[in-house]
């Protein structure tokens, strides 16, 4: 199975760094990496290169003009930008534990998707982790229990790994909670749902479009907790002016039997 990562980021070449460093980690590295850019200046395609340089596995960035929020656009062409038969999203504050690629791998079956949730560092946390370059993607239970005593994280049971079996599925056809932070599916239900929708303009929602669609077409949800988790990295914010728009916009999805989406992958492939 090929597999390919969508990293996602903006004009944040120190935390994509130190994403860029947790996937160099990975358990399983027979994987390529795809760093989809919604218009960074040059210092991230820097960045890029200099990784690229030294990667123990095939990277590549795609880049777009900044035109505001465009998250779904720049996954989009990323993933036209790939042929693996599998592909799991997240983004470049996010540092994933050293197991996360197998475990996408492990879980993935025919038939579903899958998602999973990440741990939330402090504003503080996260300006040590950049400015010292704390290697917290290999930190032990000691160091992350010291960490939540300090309120630095606001959990750690996502950091536990347990062998859920069949209760990975009993979500199956729920599609809240899904974000495309920690997030992978089959190339071929991706493109049977034509991708993400790009009718979503700024910043909320076109993750909820994206899971509602694919679970519309048959395809069912696995849950990836207490397996895959990620390591985010505070950031400010994002501009939510667009999202009572987009929430009309999922509205008229649920109230709908669309399946593919408006304007998506086929625009590139």
């Amino acid at each position: 199975m090929k597999l390919a990562l969508v990293v996602t980021t903006y004009n944040r070449p120190d935390a994509l760094g130190a994403v860029l460093e947790g996937y160099f980690e990975q358990d399983d590295r027979d994987f390529e990496l795809i760093v989809a850019d919604d218009g960074s200046t040059d210092d991230t395609r820097r960045l890029v290169e200099a990784y690229a340089r030294q990667a123990p596995f095939p990277m590549a960035h795609v880049w777009q003009e900044d035109r505001g929020f465009r998250a779904a656009a720049i996954r989009n062409r990323a993933l036209a930008g790939t042929r693996a038969d599998y592909v799991v999203f997240s983004d470049g504050d996010c540092i994933p534990a050293p197991w996360f690629v197998a475990a996408h791998r492990r879980l993935a079956e025919p038939g579903w998707f899958i998602s999973a949730n990440r741990v939330l560092l402090s504003e503080a946390f996260t300006r040590r982790v950049l400015a010292e370059k704390l290697p917290i993607q290999r930190w032990g239970w000691p160091q992350w229990i010291g960490a939540w005593r300090r309120r630095e994280v606001n959990r750690l049971f996502p950091l536990l790994s347990l062998p859920l079996g069949p209760l990975r599925k009993l979500g199956a056809a729920r599609w809240e909670g899904a974000k495309t932070c920690n997030l992978s599916a089959w190339r071929q239900d991706l493109e049977q749902v034509n991708g993400l929708d790009e009718s979503y303009s700024g910043w909320g929602l076109e993750d909820s479009d994206l899971v509602v669609r694919l679970i519309r077409a048959g395809v069912r949800h696995m849950s990836a907790r207490f397996a895959a988790p990620v390591l985010h990295l505070w950031h400010r914010e994002n501009d939510r002016s667009a999202l009572p728009e987009n929430q009309r916009r999922l509205d008229e999805i649920l109230a709908s039997g669309r399946i593919e989406a408006e304007r998506g992958l086929s625009q590139y492939v």
